[in-house]
């Protein structure tokens, strides 16, 4: 009898242990990303190392333009034989690669988008770990982690993922299964301001002495966040803001979880808008043009740069229409917003347009609980990149017909 009870036992054990979800069989792999800056020659040495591996086929990285890595040095095989990719087949068990990466990039002629100096270091971790194809075995998952060894002097760190000790960040990307460290991230001696919006972890951080006005960052944050999260249902669980002066680029730089802005830039220029507002939208939105219609994305990050600090009281309707009245100006020669590249002059047409195409969706939806472009924004949010004909398309959809405003030579 007690034969018989333990076969029955061990046959429901067996039927359990193979209905068990798939994954349950999942295994997680530690992959932890190492960074040490080498002020002294503009560089910083990269090591990437997985726990396990053999989990991981190869990873196939781009790595762009010719010289900013080298010094490649790996377990297992390397190789360069496509120019502009480097090919990485790990060894067996803990298995590391690594390389040296030029920090320093001109985004124009004497102005940067990254920089290292002696005290400090201000770039994208986009450059530190180049985009990869991964081929890894079934049922693997990345867990990964991103460490930085700091030159003597320089005192934190600062990137768009969440702290998990001290210089140490916790990677999680659910969209890629190749975790790495994307976004702005600064070095070194810095100053730093942080708050709690909503339910994000804010961080205004920049190099000491390089005139960043933190607390007037997180003011206009603090009024304007209310309106944003209305219109955007899309809140970051940790945004950092990051800024620093000459040679730095004069303008705003948006990020997945971050953004740039020069320390010169005004929080609300004399035209009305605001480069702070316009690079948030691009945070919170995550809208990417496609086929010609970069438009889009720069349109609507501008629309609502005037729009919501409209809505929260900065800005006046007689103040409104002025900022009408110069945009008209500044759009007159735009004759189609199609383009790969949305130029000053096109996107202040881009909101123009925007502008009368709320108009329409509100006269047209009164009936229907009152409708906007925030509806068609938040429809915009789902697609991956997003084309005019997409744009059309939802509109039409918000509307529940055809829209005059979008019925133009200028989306042609």
């Amino acid at each position: 009898m007690m034969r018989l009870f333990r076969l029955s036992l061990y046959a429901s054990l067996l039927s359990a242990s193979l209905s068990l979800p798939a994954w349950a069989a999942v295994q997680k792999v530690d992959l932890d990303y190492l960074v040490r800056f080498l002020p002294e020659t503009g560089q910083a040495e990269v090591r990437i190392t997985l726990e396990k591996g053999e989990r991981v086929r190869k990873l196939d990285f781009n790595l762009g333009e010719e010289g900013r890595y080298s010094d490649f040095q790996a377990d297992g095989q390397w190789s360069q034989e496509t120019p502009g990719r480097g090919l990485w087949q790990p060894a067996e068990g803990r298995s590391s690669l690594s390389y040296r990466v030029r920090i320093e990039h001109e985004r124009k002629p004497g102005r940067y988008d990254a920089r290292m100096t002696p005290d400090w270091a201000l770039f994208r971790g986009d450059d530190l770990v180049p985009a990869a194809a991964l081929d890894q075995v079934d049922k693997t998952e990345l867990v990964s982690r991103l460490q930085f060894e700091l030159p003597k002097g320089w005192k934190s760190v600062e990137t768009g993922w969440p702290r998990i000790g001290k210089n140490r960040f916790r990677i999680d990307n659910p969209q890629r299964r190749f975790d790495r460290p994307t976004g702005w991230m600064l070095a070194g001696k810095l100053g730093t301001r942080r708050t709690r919006l909503g339910d994000t972890d804010i961080t205004i951080a920049a190099p000491v002495g390089e005139g960043m006005r933190r607390m007037d960052v997180m003011t206009l944050l603090t009024f304007v966040w209310p309106q944003m999260q209305q219109v955007f249902p899309r809140d970051p669980s940790k945004l950092l803001i990051v800024g620093a002066g000459d040679p730095m680029w004069r303008g705003g730089l948006s990020a997945a979880n971050s953004y740039f802005m020069h320390s010169d830039r005004p929080l609300v220029s004399e035209n009305g808008t605001s480069s702070l507002v316009h690079e948030l939208v691009h945070v919170f939105g995550r809208i990417y043009g496609r086929d010609r219609s970069d438009w889009i994305a720069e349109g609507l990050a501008e629309y609502y740069a005037i729009e919501l600090m409209r809505r929260a009281g900065g800005i006046s309707e007689d103040r409104y229409q002025k900022i009408r009245e110069q945009l008209i100006r500044w759009s007159k020669p735009v004759r189609s917003l199609r383009t790969d590249n949305s130029s000053g002059p096109v996107t202040a047409r881009a909101v123009l347009l925007l502008q009368e195409l709320d108009r329409e969706i509100r006269q047209k939806t009164r009936g229907k609980g009152a409708l906007s472009l925030d509806d068609v924004t938040r429809g915009l949010m789902r697609l991956d990149r997003v084309s005019t004909q997409d744009f059309i398309d939802i509109t039409e959809n918000v509307i529940g017909g055809p829209s005059k405003t979008l019925d133009t030579r200028l989306l042609r």
